[in-house]
């Protein structure tokens, strides 16, 4: 499988415990198989890895987006992982996770409420490297420095999901 992580270093060789523990899927090395969503995360001078990994013999999860991956999102931000998988791959959670769950924690939605908020949007794949065994069958390929990218599709995403996250807690606060 190819996939491609940005950052300001070419990284040869990922360090797992480098990411957030309470990340979508727990602590390890974040990619994505899409190489246009990875040059979108590109700051100035920013370096997009390609990498090949190499599935056979891995024990990989796959989720949807649906109430298992919000289940599994929403523990991860408590920093509970239950999960024990070489790779976890699946939707990448939108950029307003920490509000959704502060929501659900305040008492004002219901996990199917919140579960509906997430469900907005693109849906973007990102692959964890979770294990020392899984970062040993992730075979870096190059490094292409890169620029920052053209905001716009961003921008236009970004106000389609704030207009939509809205008409949906009109819904739910009108149910």
């Amino acid at each position: 499988m190819r996939l491609y992580h940005t950052s300001n270093v070419e990284i040869r060789v990922p360090d797992l415990k480098r990411g957030r523990k309470n990340a979508d899927f727990g602590q390890g090395f974040y990619l994505t198989p899409d190489e246009e969503f990875a040059r979108r995360w590109a700051a100035a001078d920013a370096i997009l890895n390609t990498y090949e990994l190499e599935e056979a013999g891995l024990s990989i999860h796959r989720f949807s987006r649906d109430e298992k991956w919000y289940s599994y999102i929403f523990g991860n931000r408590r920093t509970q992982d239950p999960l024990r998988a070489d790779v976890v791959a699946g939707p990448i959670a939108n950029d307003t996770i920490f509000e959704t769950f502060g929501i659900i924690s305040s008492g004002f939605l219901q996990p199917s409420e919140a579960l509906r908020l997430l469900m907005i949007g693109p849906e973007y794949t990102q692959v964890v490297i979770k294990t020392p065994k899984a970062a040993e069958n992730l075979r870096w390929i190059s490094a292409e420095q890169i620029g920052k990218q053209d905001s716009s599709l961003y921008q236009a995403e970004r106000e389609a999901y704030i207009a939509a996250f809205a008409q949906v807690m009109q819904e739910i606060a009108g149910e």
